[in-house]
């Protein structure tokens, strides 16, 4: 059997997609190119936006049109949130749960092609435990970066998320399979490991006994060895000074938070139900960059909520002009079915959001340049990725996520190294590899500092 897999969303998601194609090398079956030819097509889906339901859409009408003979499943989110209408589109053989997606194999054994699709959704809402059984035996071993998912679902109830709905509450892996699947990939030999999950910053809160996302990083401290550890995403109100704390004592872990801000207007925030305030945030930011030099601090920012006039829409913008950050990903607000925010007043006009994203994304382009900047003449630990590009060339991710590209074989693959940053393109970094990482953070631990751009001291 051929199997092709395709994925839109988040990490977790990515995660889930190669925990199935690990599955799938134990099963025999040959993994191929989503752009092949296949028995079965797979589309993993997000929801969260319109635009991400329109993605999964034409994802398995490509499916469709490659092998109309296969069997095409969808699942995911989109497939938990609206299993009809998945259903509905000619061809799709058979549509999956978020639940029902570990049992996939087994499912695919049940089911045949025969014109009347097939729908698994059960309800999600009184989950209360990961399934163990979601851990694939293998990563895709062409990334070079594995996504770990520790935690899924969420408690909260942001007025204009249907996450919580297509995810269930929140759910926890318990410390000691988190350490056990680290040490798996230490020993597969992936340089880096990112922590996932829905709502990461509630890891533990389920747990008996009740534990943290924090005391699960100081276990993974404790290891004897480890690769590099990154954080996914994290709400502003549960990055606590204890975190801070060992993200500045420990070079474990990656110097990057990506923290979803969402609005910088307090009252967008409080329809929102945002845990945090303008304020917060950028008190919280100050802190990091203080704490933590040459930390990468990155944000989500949603434009044109319901009843962002311009005022709102400018204290948004004054805000993240203000601050030191190093990236921002820009959404328009998506109206979803099921929220609170749907049926809100003062809906902001399609092309005002367009506008107002066009403008943050600038923003987020000089914002991106100016913190490159900043290291040109510094030696950053990066991993170097499993991609073709220019012969002779390789590209790599620092520890504070910036790419760099430098002069290197396909041996370097896989490996982490430090690398002299030399200069700065519109994509990224240009560098030259000095040999493997040395003990420490790079000019963080050895007391230098930046204090301007392109001056190191």
């Amino acid at each position: 059997m051929r199997i092709a897999f395709a994925t839109v969303g988040c990490r977790l998601n990515q995660f889930e997609t190669d925990a199935l194609r690990g599955r799938a090398q134990v099963a025999e079956a040959e993994v191929v190119s989503f752009e092949s030819p296949a028995d079965v097509y797979v589309i993993n889906t997000c929801t969260i936006t319109a635009e991400a339901d329109a993605d999964s859409r034409q994802l398995a009408r490509r499916a469709i049109r490659r092998n109309p003979s296969a069997l095409v499943v969808v699942t995911g989110c989109y497939a938990q949130a609206a299993p009809e209408t998945v259903a509905a589109i000619p061809g799709v053989d058979l549509v999956l749960g978020n639940q029902e997606k570990a049992r996939l194999f087994t499912i695919l054994r049940e089911v045949r092609k025969n014109g009347a699709p097939e729908v698994r959704v059960g309800a999600i809402a009184g989950l209360r435990r990961i399934d163990g059984d979601e851990y694939g035996p293998g990563i895709d071993p062409d990334r070079t970066r594995a996504f770990l998912k520790v935690q899924d679902g969420c408690d909260y109830a942001c007025s204009f998320c249907i996450v919580p709905a297509v995810r269930g509450p929140n759910r926890s892996l318990p410390p000691g399979r988190i350490l056990d699947e680290i040490g798996r990939l230490h020993a597969g030999g992936f340089p880096e490991v990112v922590l996932t999950g829905i709502h990461l910053g509630t890891y533990g809160r389920d747990l008996s006994p009740r534990t943290s996302l924090v005391e699960l990083c100081r276990q993974i401290v404790a290891l004897p060895e480890s690769p590099r550890v990154r954080l996914s995403s994290l709400d502003p109100h549960e990055v606590t000074p204890e975190l801070i704390e060992l993200l500045a004592a420990s070079a474990r872990f990656c110097r990057h938070l990506h923290l979803p801000l969402q609005s910088g207007d307090e009252g967008v925030l409080r329809r929102m139900r945002r845990g945090h305030t303008a304020a917060e945030f950028r008190s919280l930011v100050e802190r990091l960059v203080r704490a933590v030099p040459g930390i990468a601090v990155t944000a989500d920012v949603i434009v044109g909520f319901p009843g962002e006039d311009d005022h709102a829409f400018q204290a948004t913008r004054d805000l993240l002009e203000s601050l030191p950050l190093a990236g921002l990903h820009v959404f328009g607000y998506s109206r979803r079915a099921g929220t609170e925010a749907a049926g809100l007043a003062a809906q902001v006009p399609r092309a005002v959001r367009k506008e107002r994203s066009r403008a943050l994304r600038a923003l987020a382009g000089r914002k991106g340049e100016e913190f490159r900047r900043r290291f040109v003449g510094a030696v950053l630990d990066a991993v170097v990725l499993h991609r073709d590009g220019e012969p002779g060339r390789r590209e790599g991710l620092t520890d504070n996520y910036l790419r760099v590209w430098f002069p290197g074989e396909s041996a370097l693959q896989g490996s982490r190294v430090r690398v002299r940053v030399d200069g700065v393109t519109d994509r990224g970094l240009e560098g030259i590899v000095l040999g493997p990482p040395g003990i420490g953070r790079s000019w963080a631990d050895s007391g230098e500092s930046v204090d301007s751009p392109g001056t190191v001291k």
